[in-house]
């Protein structure tokens, strides 16, 4: 028998689990012949956008893939050290790279997502990359941009605040964090969406680990952050869209 204080904390676990069964399920707005929502949120067209280089153009080493997977590990300290935009064309192509847009319909992508649906913002907290100034950014995925958030200068301190002061956040290159826009998953698939949006966020960050590792990068994936207050720094309503993971990346020490 389940002790009361085990009740306690698993019963909105356990709620979630058994609402979102699919006996439970509500006809879906694709089903109603509602329109889909867009493949990515529109860029603000008062925001600053940057190209970012080809992908194609860093090379990397030919790697096992076993070696990868076995060096993988979390990093929390990180060298005083840049990476390139090179780099993060390639990091960002790996994470959420689309290899084709199938308009009016699906983003293909070098992840994969639940009926291709890809719910996911990436934001960017910048704090050494070669030739940007540091600052709050968004990538824009389809047409493999940065658009510029924000660089006043205290974006670095409104995220590791809201990731509980986790500092190795600010002494990251740079700190990907990724956003769920619910409805983009949830016009499909209804309330068992929220499910999907948090495998989703797992093969991403997965990606992440593995082709910093690649580049001789360190990883550290954050789930502990407030919510209200990573919403507040990146702009979210915590509902319509909501922070869902965050990774904070560097060079490994020598």
């Amino acid at each position: 028998m389940v002790g009361i204080g085990r009740q306690t904390v698993n019963r909105i676990g356990i709620e979630f689990m058994k609402n979102t069964r699919y006996r439970y399920l509500d006809p879906s707005d694709q089903q109603k012949g509602l329109p889909q929502p867009p493949l990515q949120l529109p860029p603000d067209p008062a925001r600053a956008s940057t190209a970012l280089p080809d992908p194609a153009e860093l090379s990397v080493e030919p790697v096992v893939l076993r070696r990868l997977i076995e060096g993988r590990r979390s990093v929390r300290e990180y060298p005083d050290q840049p990476i390139s935009q090179t780099e993060l064309s390639y990091l960002l192509w790996c994470t959420q790279g689309v290899k084709e847009v199938i308009p009016g319909h699906v983003t293909l992508r070098t992840v994969p997502s639940a009926g291709a649906r890809h719910a996911f913002e990436t934001f960017l907290l910048i704090n050494r990359v070669e030739g940007l100034p540091a600052g709050l950014y968004r990538y824009l995925a389809v047409q493999h941009e940065l658009e510029t958030v924000s660089t006043s200068g205290d974006e670095a301190d409104l995220v590791t605040a809201a990731c509980l002061g986790q500092r190795f956040v600010a002494a990251s290159a740079v700190t990907f964090v990724w956003s769920a826009v619910v409805y983009r998953m949830a016009w499909r698939y209804t309330q068992r969406g929220y499910r999907y949006v948090h495998l989703d966020a797992g093969h991403v960050c997965q990606n992440l680990y593995l082709a910093a590792e690649s580049i001789g990068c360190g990883v550290c994936a954050i789930a502990a952050f407030d919510d209200d207050a990573m919403g507040a720094a990146l702009g979210l309503d915590g509902v319509e869209q909501l922070p869902l993971y965050v990774a904070a990346l560097g060079r490994k020490k020598a």
